[in-house]
């Protein structure tokens, strides 16, 4: 098996060897993954946080030891970037921007150094509605983890991840993450709420704010009202996600 990392600001994962394809989800500088696969221009990569598996073209990864990668795995080495923009000086002393939640724990690894403030896991879920906030207004993008575009999962997914927490890349795969609540009067800020689509299915996720209030993507990130019925646009004024579970994960 081998293994690799992310050392550029954001990385498509797609669906096929081919850049026409959709993107399963995005890498974020000093995310690693395992290669399970690997052909002349691409390789079928399966990430460490979310057991995201795509495909990502080989001229954009670095190939990692073993031993690096499971030092970078280990949750105690985490570090993720707080600030929505900081830099990384490369080796030839040239800066590359990157996005919030990037795994700057990793520049050494690449040599390089990173300019900016992390955020600290030990605080938990005080500031998972914080860390969501500096989302706001960000364009939904189907594959997106990142202020310049995101999806619902991608949202919850980054938020927890900076809390120490490695939540699954698919909105069905994080409702299994936790414990569900029966009554929406039992949760806290923070909180994850999954809602159904058309054919029953979870297909949507957001967080639970104060005062009944709900942060998620949604043609953009957005906040709505969230009562028994699920989401209420206050654009709209209409509801648009039917509530299926809340869930406690932290």
């Amino acid at each position: 098996m081998e293994y690799g990392i992310c050392p550029l600001s954001m990385v498509p994962v797609h669906q096929s060897a081919d850049e026409a394809s959709g993107w399963i989800t995005q890498l974020l500088y000093g995310e690693v993954f395992k290669i399970p696969e690997t052909r002349k221009h691409w390789s079928r990569i399966r990430t460490a946080s979310g057991q995201s598996e795509g495909w990502v073209r080989n001229l954009q990864i670095q190939i990692l030891e073993g031993s690096e990668y499971e030092a970078l795995c280990a949750p105690e080495a985490m570090r993720f970037a707080s600030d929505l923009i900081s830099h990384i000086c490369t080796q030839e002393g040239m800066l590359m921007p990157i996005p919030v939640g990037s795994g700057v724990h990793a520049a050494a690894t690449l040599s390089h150094t990173h300019e900016g403030d992390v955020f600290k896991p030990e605080s938990g879920k005080d500031t998972l509605i914080d860390t969501a906030l500096l989302y706001l207004n960000s364009p939904e993008v189907k594959g997106g983890r990142s202020p310049f575009g995101i999806d619902a999962d991608g949202l919850s997914q980054m938020v927890y991840r900076t809390a120490g927490v490695m939540l699954n890349r698919i909105a069905p795969e994080q409702a299994a993450q936790g414990s569900p609540l029966s009554f929406i009067e039992e949760s806290e800020p923070g909180d994850l709420a999954f809602f159904d689509g058309p054919d029953g299915v979870i297909n949507h996720v957001g967080l639970i704010m104060r005062d009944n209030y709900v942060i998620h993507s949604s043609g953009k990130v957005r906040i709505d009202r969230l009562d028994h019925t699920g989401i209420f646009n206050t654009e709209k004024r209409l509801y648009t996600h039917p509530l299926r579970v809340i869930v406690k994960v932290l």
